[in-house]
């Protein structure tokens, strides 16, 4: 190393190369992913003031022929001759996969212990580029052989509703996000479902599940929201007896239980940084601990991810860790929310009907056209969840065969706000609507705190500064009111 460059200094450019490789990963394809990681060949041996850097490929790793059987740049005019070298292997999904060499400094010794270190996070970031590459090339596969064998050669940009059973709807915005699932489905590339709550997460990354060639194994969901932190950790990966306090027996994680099959993260914006830590090794290295012991597990599991948070914005503020946001995003899918899709409330309605009419003893026939438009004109801030919610409640309180609507004040359209309004005005009414229309519940299913998208502590907060307080007596319309038909 050149003594008139400190350490210090390498290592901060070494860490400042994270943050850039992790950014230039959002940009990779098939097509550009040779220049890139050229590019961040040369960035690693600028750093580091060498002649010259390298990523060869294991030779017991998967696809090689795909991805080429080595990457390298030297500096312009640099020698060729042969000189002692650092390597640092990588392994992804528990495979190994290739290794990342560099020379010597000008000192002619190893590199210490602190760069080998930072070159590793730099080697997996550079294997991350490659196989996302390689992801993109079988999606560009996958999409020919469809338009192959579609008659004429139409490219399907849509999906056909009929291969969604379980999501309810036909509109553009809906099937747009199930023809993502059906690209990505038959590769096994991570993929995070970025949506509002209440717009089917689950329902879609079930239909990832069914459509992969993991159809058979299980499927795993963990409400990484619901867990508590000082448990969240032994749930994912499991632990061992008498690993902490409580721990009286073995317990199997949920990792291990979705073993050749698929994982739904829900809400993994909401994962502790220790946790993220462990789970980025899942998804690099295929291994993991359980708590309480020093012996590494193997694991084969696909990952669908979700949640309601801006990832990116948890990312820049370092609540969120960058190298898992990029090694999770893979296949981004936006679910298109209620208000988006409005022309779809019909059908949802009926179905929720025929859904719950024989559990609640009920036959229903009719729903008049008012009732309808008043539910297409609602801005629907909890989306399918809170209209199902509506169309039981409505179920319960209508007599005879034709829905009515509960007149719940809570239930009404929203009220616009008066000019002139501070923010904090609009955010107590807003926020007191939907605290009255979900009975001033901030815990248990359809409660506020989950309908604003907020974790209940939090709405809690709000409502102490903003100085809400739920009324002493309860309202006196009930939502059982028959109304006359």
């Amino acid at each position: 190393m050149n003594s008139s460059i400190p350490l210090e200094t390498t290592l901060q450019q070494l860490d400042a190369l994270s943050g850039v490789f992790a950014e230039a990963l959002t940009r990779i394809t098939a097509d550009t992913a040779d220049s890139a990681i050229g590019d961040m060949l040369e960035q690693v041996g600028e750093a580091l003031r060498v002649d010259w850097a390298a990523f060869a490929f294991e030779n017991s790793s998967r696809d090689t022929s795909a991805r080429g059987p080595v990457r390298a740049w030297r500096r312009p005019g640099a020698m060729s001759a042969r000189e002692a070298v650092s390597n640092v292997r990588v392994a992804v999904d528990g495979h190994p996969f290739g290794t990342l060499s560099v020379g010597l400094g000008d000192t002619g010794r190893p590199w210490p212990s602190a760069v080998e270190n930072r070159l590793l996070t730099l080697a997996h970031l550079i294997a991350l580029a490659i196989q996302r590459a390689q992801q993109h090339l079988e999606l560009q596969q996958a999409k020919s052989e469809i338009a192959r064998l579609t008659s004429g050669g139409v490219r399907l940009d849509l999906a056909d509703p009929t291969e969604f059973p379980d999501i309810i709807g036909e509109s553009p915005a809906l099937r747009l996000a199930q023809a993502r699932v059906q690209e990505v489905a038959a590769t096994d590339a991570s993929v995070v479902l970025f949506g509002e709550t209440g717009t089917g997460k689950e329902l879609f990354a079930r239909a990832v599940h069914t459509r992969s060639s993991r159809r058979d194994r299980p499927f795993v969901r963990v409400n990484c929201a619901a867990l508590p932190q000082t448990l969240i950790e032994s749930e994912l990966f499991g632990h061992e007896r008498g690993a902490f306090t409580g721990a009286v027996a073995t317990r199997v994680g949920r990792f291990e239980l979705a073993h050749k099959g698929t994982i739904f993260l829900d809400e993994i914006g909401d994962l502790p940084p220790d946790v993220q830590a462990k789970l980025l090794r899942v998804l690099q290295e295929g291994e993991f601990e359980r708590v309480g012991s020093s012996q590494s597990r193997k694991v084969d599991v696909r990952v669908v991810a979700a949640t309601h948070h801006d990832l990116e914005t948890a990312v820049a503020e370092g609540r969120f860790r960058a190298d898992l946001y990029y090694r999770l995003n893979v296949f981004p899918i936006a679910l298109p929310p209620l208000r988006e899709r409005l022309e779809d409330v019909p059908r949802l309605v009926w179905f929720f009907i025929s859904q719950r009419q024989r559990a609640l003893n009920r036959k229903f026939a009719k729903v008049p056209a008012a009732v309808m438009s008043a539910l297409q004109q609602r801005a629907w801030p909890g989306n399918v969840r809170e209209l199902q919610n509506v169309v039981e409640r409505a179920m319960i309180h209508s007599a005879g065969d034709t829905l009515w609507l509960d007149e719940e004040p809570g239930l009404q359209a929203a009220r616009p706000s008066a000019e002139g309004d501070t923010l904090e005005v609009v955010e107590r009414r807003y926020i007191e609507d939907v605290l009255r229309k979900c009975r001033w519940r901030i815990n248990g299913p359809g409660n506020a705190a989950e309908v604003l998208g907020l974790h209940p502590n939090t709405l809690r907060f709000r409502m102490k500064k903003l100085r809400i307080h739920r009324p002493a007596t309860p309202g006196t319309v009930s939502p059982f009111k028959r109304v006359a038909g």
